[in-house]
Formats: structure tokens, sequence, C-alpha cells
């Protein structure tokens, strides 16, 4: 039995960033075979992947296994080569691939899709014009394990690197919250998206930066919505952000109607950012400025997902998050000094899991007796029958932060403006499947590219700016900056 121990060596600013473990023994010793070869980092560069990656060398070891039931892809064994080791560990990334050949397999063979809503009238006239529905998901071979593939995503997908133009937004509380906006910017856009990553993500994530360049290659402006403490922006007061706060994101999209009066603006989340969004849409019900969202990989019941963290492999999840969560109040720990109230910073400092943090913090900075209280709360299954506006809703059966259970099917198919997909594989943020698998987008996002011009094509509501404008004036912007982008965020040691 292979001997294997996981170590925090690793950490995340956001929650695909994963910590992974060390193999404490050869690979070549477990009884697969014999004659496949399996590389991880190399010393040199290759010069170009599908779909316009161009990962950075790395320095790492042959590791000879042996023989399977199945062949990895070539492409699989060149990315693994090309694996950086500035970003994953020779160790981390043979952990990576031992799990690979143990856990994954070739599963060739197309799954269908769960498609709940698309009886609907409205969802109904949308179908022809979401052909990527039409076809079975078929998960890429090698990577169709939850961890795999939501590890594989983390560390290897591309990184398109964009210069953006930052807007620090200041909001009525005083705090401070970042939009960055790609560069350089579209004349005449036809729509506009604002982009929520997930848990202490941001603009320099993978997964964001694809769906940005996809957005703006059909002509959408796009702006990445960075909340307090991520992606580098400004903390100015004692109150980060939280799954239950969507007051920024209000404010953000007043902003963004004020900057593009006559144009439709949409938004697309992903984890912790798409139960934002799910509970921003219902709170605002008939009158949502947006004309239509896109939720990804929603935890939807945090209560559910809170359990999930506490089990197994998700420990290691729920320690990575723990560690980005404490990166971001370090660098803001004097605003909290002196505090008082029911704040514990002591366990916010030391937390190890994402409910010591928000019992320390979180909870206490938005008025909740408790965790469990802040949690049940700030779960966005209990939006979705208030949603008034297109929303479309994209889960993995395997995703193990979002877990499937927690899918709130009822309530979607009861309400005619949602529209959920389940795939049978894609982890957390991972979807590796499509043409530009494994290195380049998400499977999902010609998918949501589709819905969001189907959307703009029926063009059934006014522009947003008529629906805020009588909510007063634009927000402040408190100041502007020039930001580059071309690395991902950096991993916590």
């Amino acid at each position: 039995m292979l001997s294997a121990r996981v170590s925090p060596i690793l950490g995340s600013c956001h929650d695909a960033r994963l910590a992974f473990g060390l193999v404490e023994r050869d690979v070549s010793q477990l009884p697969f075979g014999s004659d496949l070869r399996f590389f991880v980092g190399a010393q040199s560069k290759l010069s170009k992947f599908p779909g316009g990656c161009s990962p950075s060398a790395g320095r790492g070891r042959e590791i000879r296994t042996s023989s399977v039931a199945f062949q990895p892809a070539n492409q699989i064994q060149r990315a693994v080569k090309a694996q950086a080791a500035s970003e994953l560990p020779s160790a981390a990334a043979a952990s990576l691939g031992v799990l690979a050949l143990i856990m994954g397999g070739n599963f060739s063979q197309g799954k269908p899709l769960e498609i709940i809503g698309e009886g609907a009238a409205f969802n109904a006239s949308l179908l022809p014009k979401l052909t990527e529905l039409e076809k079975p998901y078929k998960p890429y071979p090698f990577l169709s394990n939850r961890h795999v593939e939501t590890i594989f995503a983390a560390f290897f997908r591309s990184l398109p690197g964009f210069t953006f133009r930052r807007e620090c937004l200041r909001m009525a509380d005083g705090g401070t919250v970042a939009l960055d906006w790609p560069q350089p910017e579209l004349q005449n856009p036809k729509a506009v998206l604002i982009l929520l990553p997930g848990l202490t993500g941001g603009s320099d994530d993978t997964y964001v930066q694809h769906m940005t360049r996809r957005a703006r290659n059909h002509g959408w402006a796009v702006v990445v919505f960075n909340s307090r403490g991520c992606a580098d922006s400004p903390v100015t007061t004692a109150q980060f952000y939280s799954g239950s706060f969507t007051e920024d994101l209000r404010q953000v999209v007043k902003h963004a109607a004020f900057l593009f009066p006559s144009l439709r603006i949409y938004a697309a989340g992903w984890s912790l950012g798409a139960n934002i969004l799910v509970r921003y849409c219902g709170q605002e019900g008939d009158r949502c400025p947006l004309s239509g969202a896109v939720s990804l990989c929603n935890p939807f019941n945090l209560v559910l997902s809170n359990e999930d963290f506490h089990k197994g492999f998700n420990k290691i999840y729920n320690k990575s998050l723990a560690r980005g969560l404490r990166r971001i109040f370090a660098k803001h720990a004097h605003l909290f000094k002196d505090i008082g109230g029911d704040y514990n910073i002591p366990l916010v400092e030391k937390a190890t899991t994402v409910r010591e943090f928000d019992d320390g913090l979180t909870r206490v900075s938005f008025g909740y007796k408790s965790v469990d209280d802040y949690y049940f709360d700030a779960s966005s299954s209990r939006s979705i029958k208030d949603v008034k506006v297109p929303l479309l809703c994209i889960q993995a059966w395997t995703d193990p932060i979002a877990p499937e259970r927690g899918i709130p099917r009822a309530d979607i198919a009861a309400n005619p403006n949602c529209f959920l997909v389940v795939t049978p594989y894609g982890g957390h943020l991972g979807w590796i499947s499509g043409p530009e698998a494994p290195f380049g987008c998400p499977w999902t996002d010609p998918l949501i590219m589709q819905y969001l011009e189907a959307l703009e094509e029926a063009g059934s509501d006014a522009p947003a700016f008529r629906k805020v404008q009588e909510d007063g004036g634009d927000v402040e912007v408190a100041s502007e900056s020039s930001r580059q982008s071309t690395e991902r965020p950096g991993l916590m040691e």
C-alpha cells in the first residue's frame, strides 16, 4: 500500500489553490506493471501548449511507474514535464502524479448532463443556442477523479495574462473594493460582464482570466470585482467581506451602470462569489439591475459545505483556505488592534480551519451570534425562490467543496428564471474537458458565453442605469492605478 504523508507545504490565495502532500515511497514500487513513464517537472520549457498556453519551465524529476490499464495522453506528459518549480515543488507534483495513477482512469465515454429548468418557456427559447448542452460531458483521460481534477486545474491551467486598470471604490462605510478592467479597453462594447472570483480570489486567477478573454473576444466589456483585501485590494476599515454580504456588489453594479448607461449588465461568479451573486439577485428581486447571471461551483448550502470541509481529503482544502485567510488578515491586523467585543483575534491569527476564522472574525463583523447562524443565513440556496432575472447555475457532481447534495434542485425547478446544469465530473473550479483541455479554458466557458449572448440577443429588459439612477449618484472612485497580471498568485509557504 502507498504510504503518503499530506503536509501543508503549499497554500492558497483562493479556493482552488490547494495544499498537497509528499510521497514517502518510490513510485516504481507500486504494483502497476511496467514501462509507463509519468513525468513530473522538467529542466526545459515547452514553447506552446494547446489553447495557446505557455507555462513556465521548472525543475523536476522523471518518475517511472509500471503499466496500468490506460495510457496517459502525451499532452498530460508534456504538461507535467513543464510544471514550474516556482509554483509546485517536485515532491508535491509527484504526489499529484501518484494520485492520478491510483485514482484516475481513462473515461473515454462521455456521460449525460443533468439539466433542470429547460421546460420553462424562457429557458426553452434559449436552448437552441446552447449547443454545448447537446453533447455528453467527456472528462479528460486520466484526470476524472474529483481531487486530481481540482488540483490539476489549480496548478496547470494556463494564465492568459492581462494588464488591468484598477479602480478602488470607496464604500459607504469607508471600506474599499478594487475593480480591475483589462486593457486595452474595448471601443463600443455590446454589454458589460462583472466577474466575482471565489473565496480570497481575484483577477489573477486562471479561471477568471480565461472567462475575461472569452468575453472580450465576443465584444463584451469585462470587470473583475476583487472583494476587500483580495488581489492586493486595500482594506481601510475593520471589516472584510463574507458570504452573506451583498452591499459591496450592489455598489459595484451601480458604478458599472453609471459608466455604461446604455448597456445591459450581467454577472458571473464562482464558488463563494457565486453564493454572493445569487443572494444579491434574490434580495433585489424584481428590481435587480442585472439582465442575467451565471453561478458556478456555488456551495449553496454553507452548513453542508462546512460539514464536508472536516472530512477526509477535504481537510487539506480547509487548511489551505484558512492559511489564505490568515495571510490576508495579517496584512491588515493593525486595523483590529484592541478592537474588543466578541472578536477573537488570537483565534483568527492561528486559525487552521475556515470555521475558526469565521468564528473569530467573520460572524462577529456581520452581527451573527454563532458561526452556524452565519452559515445558515448566508446560504444562497435560500435565495433561489426570489430570483427574478435569468440565472444559469453550473455545478459538478464531483465537486469536493460545493457538495452535490446541497444543490437546491426543487427550488430551481420551481423558478422559471433558473436553469441548472450538473456535470458528472468537474471537481471544484476544474471542468477539464472540451477542445482546450487539459490546459486551456474550463469546459464551462463556451456554455457561459452562449448563455450570455443568447440573453443579450433577446434584449427584453432595459439597461441597468435606468434601474439604479433613482438610488442616488455614482460611487466614489478613491484611486486609479495600473496593475500587471502575468503570473499566478504566489503559493504560501
